[in-house]
């Protein structure tokens, strides 16, 4: 049996004459044209000398999911899409071979191969780094584990979602002073809670993390990080809702949502806390400086910073007293550079 498929002769001539008007050689050079304006805005802002300060280091990978400042060791570490942590340290003089630093891997761990590592946090106190495991395609499998930051060794390691369990996506982490470690799940918008020996404790769940449309939870719950004054703040990025959840001895979490009364926070990624009433959201713009002045009760967008938009700033990153955005993707061959930029906001 043969089918064939054929169009109305006068829709079959509209389409003779779309696809004349393409391939005749003003339609190429109009495609080509419009390729060529992101390939050219790339190669200006590559090109171009920076306008802040910027740690550049040479990856064997293309993606860089989150980025943490090691204090005790001077170093940035960095969490790989492909599964793993690096090491970038810095030089005294900020430098490496021709300006740019280098990457060394310092974790492969082999249980929890075929899984991108993403949301990574240094536990200064108990010097270790916490770091957060993901299957991107299945979206079957989380986990969060924790490294001693001298010698590489695994503390832990904590199976959060698995085989038979609701779909979830495991994504960022924040570590609270009793070294209990908090993780994002950006799908099914709840947190798991870790102990400090990780021990999977229980789940932070809240009407409040839901909403209507199926399109405003298409990315969720996602940036993490623990106030001193004893609360998680938490950014959904679809939305840019931005959540206080109080933490409780012997009692349930309370989950606010805060008010953003200046600016907004949609596609929002990694936080970063510069200051008690001080918060950096990276994203789409590259950069977002939040305040708040009532203990977080409502906050205001007070400065931004645009970096290089095809790099895609995915984690906000404080060193000695700057804000650093560090981003997903990297450029070059053969070696991908990659690159730490300074944040600084205009208002």
């Amino acid at each position: 049996m043969k089918f064939s498929c054929s169009l109305p002769p006068q829709k079959t001539q509209k389409h003779q004459s779309i696809m004349a008007k393409l391939c005749s050689s003003r339609g190429i050079l109009l495609l080509l044209l419009i390729s060529a304006i992101p390939v050219a805005y790339i190669l200006r802002s590559e090109l171009s000398p920076p306008p802040t300060h910027v740690y550049h280091y040479h990856a064997s990978g293309l993606f860089r999911e989150s980025a943490a400042w090691d204090e005790s060791h001077r170093r940035f570490l960095v969490s790989f899409v492909e599964g793993g942590i690096g090491e970038v340290k810095v030089r005294d003089d900020g430098e490496g071979e021709g300006g740019v630093l280098k990457e060394v891997t310092v974790v492969k761990d082999a249980d929890v191969s075929g899984n991108a590592s993403v949301g990574i946090e240094v536990d200064a106190v108990r010097k270790r780094v916490v770091v957060v495991y993901v299957d991107l395609i299945g979206r079957g499998f989380g986990a969060v584990a924790a490294y001693d930051l001298g010698t590489w060794e695994r503390l832990f390691l904590t199976r959060l979602a698995g085989p038979g369990d609701e779909k979830s996506m495991a994504d960022d982490v924040a570590v609270d002073e009793e070294g209990n470690a908090y993780v994002t799940d950006c799908l099914s918008n709840k947190i798991w809670k870790v102990g400090v020996d990780g021990k999977l404790l229980s789940t932070i769940r809240s009407p409040l993390f839901a909403h209507d449309a199926w399109y405003k939870d298409l990315i969720g719950l996602n940036g993490i990080v623990y106030h001193p004054d004893g609360f998680l703040l938490v950014i959904h990025t679809a939305t840019g809702d931005l959540y206080k959840i109080v933490l409780k001895e012997d009692e349930d979490e309370e989950v606010k949502l805060v008010k953003i009364v200046q600016g907004s926070l949609r596609f929002g990624d990694g936080i970063a806390l510069v200051s008690s009433t001080k918060l950096v959201v990276a994203g789409n713009p590259s950069g977002r400086l939040v305040e708040s002045t009532d203990g977080w009760e409502t906050a205001a967008v007070v400065g931004k910073f645009s970096g290089p938009l095809h790099r895609l700033a995915t984690t906000a990153v404080v060193k000695d007293g700057k804000v650093y955005l560090s981003h997903l993707i990297g450029v070059g061959y053969p070696k991908m550079k990659h690159a730490l930029i300074e944040a600084v906001f205009s208002t």
